[in-house]
């Protein structure tokens, strides 16, 4: 139980560390505008799955992916630098579609009201 927990504070602390090098680090114009959403990391600390979304088309989401995959070595090395973990986790980048799903329904709802208020001023 207790080791469950160890790896939530691990991941949190891994997942702040990653978006800090993706930011100032990471200079691939491919993982420009991703944003880090969460990460999923086993109770060994062997794997990490560090989901990332990005808002645009499917070929945007596919430009992030290789780019975090092109990166991840670079992430991985200073994951070992920087953290004092017995085994660099494993990482596998996941896409996470919440943030497009949101600003989808955002723009619904906007046009919900836009078509409500022209309604209401007839």
């Amino acid at each position: 139980m207790l080791a469950g927990k160890r790896a939530i504070r691990v991941g949190d602390q891994i997942l702040k560390g990653v978006a800090g090098l993706l930011m100032q680090k990471v200079k691939d114009p491919r993982v420009k505008g991703v944003t880090l959403t969460g990460i999923d990391l086993s109770n060994d600390l062997r794997h990490a799955r560090i989901f990332f979304s990005v808002i645009g088309n499917q070929d945007e989401v596919i430009k992030a992916r290789s780019g975090l995959e092109s990166a991840k070595g670079y992430i991985k090395r200073e994951i070992g630098l920087n953290y004092k973990l017995k085994y660099v986790p494993d990482i596998i980048f996941q896409h996470d579609p919440t943030l497009e799903t949101g600003d989808r329904m955002e723009r619904l709802f906007d046009k919900l009201r836009k078509e409500e208020t022209a309604e209401l001023s007839e």
